[in-house]
C-alpha cells in the first residue's frame, strides 16, 4: 500500500521498469501532496484571532481535505490493481471463436474499470479547488504561496489523470461509453485547469 511507503521506495518503484506504479500512481500522489499542502495552510489558519471569523469554516476544509488525501493515497493503490488484470487479459488465448468472444468481453470490462479510476482521480482534485480557492482568499496571507503550489500539484493530478482516462477509453470497442467517459474527463479538464489557473493568478497576485 502507498500509504505505508516511505517516499523513498515509492520513488524507487517509480523509477524502475515495473508496469505499476506509473503515471496514474503518480497523478494520485500529485493530488495527495495538494491536499496535504491545503492542510498546512488550514493548520496555520485555525487559533488565529485575525483569523477568527473564518476559523469554523476552515476546520470544516481541514477534515474534507484529510479524507481526501486518504482517496487520492487509496486511488494510487487502486490505479495499480486495476492494472494487472488489463494486462493479463493481453496474455489471453484467442485462437478460437470462443476464445476471442471471452478475451474481448474481459479485456472491454477492465477497460471500463481502468478508466474510472482516473476520472475519479480528477472528479476529487476538481473539489479540492474549490477548498484551495476559500485559502487563497481566507487562509493565513503567511501561507498563500503554499496554496499556491497545491494548485498545481491538483493542476497536475488533473492533466495526469486524463490520458489514463484516454488511454483506456481508445482501445474499447463500446465507442458510446468511451465517448461518454471522454466527455465527463474533458469537461473536468476544462473545469479544473480553468479555476487551478484562476487561483494561481489570485495568489500570485498578493505575492507580487
Amino acid at each position: 500500500m502507498v500509504e505505508q511507503t516511505t517516499i523513498n521506495e515509492f520513488l524507487n518503484a517509480l523509477s524502475s521498469k515495473a508496469p505499476v506504479p506509473g503515471g496514474g500512481g503518480a497523478s494520485a500522489m500529485a493530488g495527495a501532496l495538494g491536499s496535504a499542502l491545503g492542510q498546512m495552510v488550514a493548520n496555520l489558519t485555525v487559533g488565529k484571532k485575525k483569523y477568527a471569523q473564518v476559523e469554523d469554516k476552515v476546520k470544516e476544509l481541514l477534515v474534507q481535505m484529510e479524507a481526501l488525501q486518504e482517496q487520492f493515497l487509496y486511488l494510487a493503490d487502486r490505479d495499480g490493481e486495476v492494472f494487472a488484470p488489463l494486462a493479463r487479459c493481453y496474455g489471453l488465448p484467442s485462437s478460437t471463436e470462443e476464445e476471442r468472444a471471452y478475451k474481448e468481453k474481459v479485456m472491454e470490462e477492465c477497460l471500463l474499470t481502468a478508466s474510472l479510476v482516473p476520472l475519479e482521480m480528477m472528479e476529487k482534485a476538481v473539489e479540492m479547488l474549490g477548498m484551495l480557492d476559500f485559502l487563497a482568499e481566507k487562509g493565513s496571507r503567511l501561507a498563500v504561496s503554499d496554496v499556491g503550489v497545491a494548485v498545481q500539484f491538483v493542476r497536475t493530478a488533473i492533466l495526469g489523470a486524463v490520458m489514463n482516462v484516454y488511454i483506456n477509453t481508445k482501445s474499447m470497442r463500446n465507442r458510446e461509453k468511451a465517448e461518454e467517459l471522454n466527455r465527463e474527463a474533458e469537461e473536468l479538464v476544462k473545469d479544473g485547469t480553468e479555476r487551478a489557473d484562476a487561483i494561481y493568478e489570485k495568489v500570485l497576485a498578493q505575492l507580487r
